[in-house]
């Protein structure tokens, strides 16, 4: 199925871009997209934690990711 992925901080960096379009078999969590994640992108192992959205929705490792979603990986942010 086909998916945009956002990424945001640190991510855009590890990654190489702000925005891809990406291809994912057709069952898939949140918590196996992870794990393609680090398989695609070595580097994204570097990033300890990071919040996950689907559509402008936070999301959680148990949920399914469908068609043409649009999934925003976000980094922690610190601020004073």
């Amino acid at each position: 199925m086909k998916t945009t992925l956002l990424l945001f901080g640190i991510a855009t960096d590890l990654i190489g871009s702000s925005s891809l379009e990406i291809e994912l078999p057709n069952t898939m969590t949140i918590a196996s997209f992870k794990e393609f994640l680090t398989t695609q992108f070595p580097d994204f192992k570097k990033m300890s934690s990071y919040a996950v959205a689907i559509n402008e929705s936070y999301a959680t490792d148990e949920t399914y990711i469908k068609e043409n979603d649009i999934i925003a990986i976000i980094p922690p942010v610190s601020g004073g």
